[in-house]
């Protein structure tokens, strides 16, 4: 691992700590610099001269000054004559801009895709990309994890008897009913419709939930208000209470004080691949930075990455006869 060097930029800076004490390898420094007329200027402050770089950056608020951040550091290490250079993205915030559903609008995510790999990006490792098809918009190799096998850990050894896991979309049914399928229960379904960015109306639910515990499985939550929906929903539907459980929990706006006092939410569970909110110790959080440190490794090594999810994903690898306990 002598040749690897790992940065880290301003938006994660605990999760790449935590991913490099994994790997056992020092976390390199740099410095970030805003000028008086608002640009960024980055420094890497550890030689990268024919190493294998790692730039550990989750595109959370403020976005663009982290998106520009990470460019600057991918730039900066190309300039230092990296061997390679890799963008770590835990959370890659432009994902929910993948097609083009409205006149003259741009597809962010595919731009970002582009400039990532102008700014000298080789590889990027990212998690739960909203929309998978993200995935493609790259002209360089993608590994994408995923953290279902992390959060389905955190219910195993319960009694899930009467449990049902619930998608607040149809969109994201097929994880959902993978998900279920790693803990044996059923799986049910919102109808959504977004009318705005923090706006939506879910008409019906797909599957049986009366008189059931749900689990409420989402790869992302910003202002809470799809799940807010769903809960309302499922109430009427007969649901008795819910866990909610998310990839990446941004909860902006008011969504810490809608999970939290929402009579019918037992628990919310999410993972580190962006910043906690500070005010919220009952949250349950799920480190992935585990099975981040292990993607680099097996990258650096050139071994596999999809075998880190035999029998969690067939999307990421092949399915085996039995699950994990």
């Amino acid at each position: 691992m002598s040749e690897i060097v790992v940065f880290s930029g301003s938006a994660h800076r605990p999760l790449a700590e935590k991913i490099c004490s994994e790997l056992g390898q020092p976390l390199s420094a740099s410095d970030t610099v805003r000028f008086s007329n608002d640009c960024l200027q980055v420094q890497l402050l550890a030689n990268c001269r024919k190493k294998d770089v790692y730039i550990i950056q989750p595109l959370v608020p403020p976005t663009q000054d982290h998106l520009m951040e990470l460019l600057l550091m991918i730039d900066a290490a190309r300039g230092a004559s990296a061997a390679s250079v890799t963008a770590v993205i835990p959370h890659y915030a432009y994902a929910r801009s993948d097609k083009k559903d409205a006149s003259r609008i741009s597809i962010g995510g595919r731009l970002v895709a582009d400039m990532l790999t102008s700014a000298g990006a080789d590889r990027v490792v990212t998690m739960t990309l909203h929309a998978p098809q993200v995935h493609g918009f790259f002209s360089v190799p993608v590994d994408h994890l995923t953290a279902i096998g992390e959060l389905a850990d955190h219910y195993r050894g319960r009694d899930l008897s009467n449990v049902v896991v619930v998608s607040p979309d149809l969109g994201n049914a097929k994880t959902a009913s993978l998900f279920a399928r790693l803990l044996g229960v059923p799986v049910a379904a919102g109808s959504k419709q977004r009318q705005a960015d923090d706006q939506v109306v879910i008409d019906a639910i797909v599957g049986d939930v009366a008189g059931k515990t749900a689990i409420v499985l989402d790869d992302e939550i910003a202002t809470g208000g799809s799940i807010i929906e769903l809960m309302n929903k499922l109430e009427e539907e007969g649901c008795t209470e819910a866990s909610v459980a998310c990839t990446h929990g941004l909860f902006t706006g008011k969504a810490v004080e809608r999970l939290r006092n929402h009579p019918g939410i037992t628990e919310v569970v999410t993972t580190d691949t962006v910043p906690p909110p500070a005010d919220w110790p009952e949250l349950q959080v799920r480190s992935v930075a585990g099975l981040f440190a292990e993607a680099i490794a097996r990258i650096h090594a050139g071994e596999s990455v999809s075998s880190l999810f035999d029998g969690v994903d067939p999307a990421h690898a092949p399915p085996q006869p039995k699950l994990p306990l």
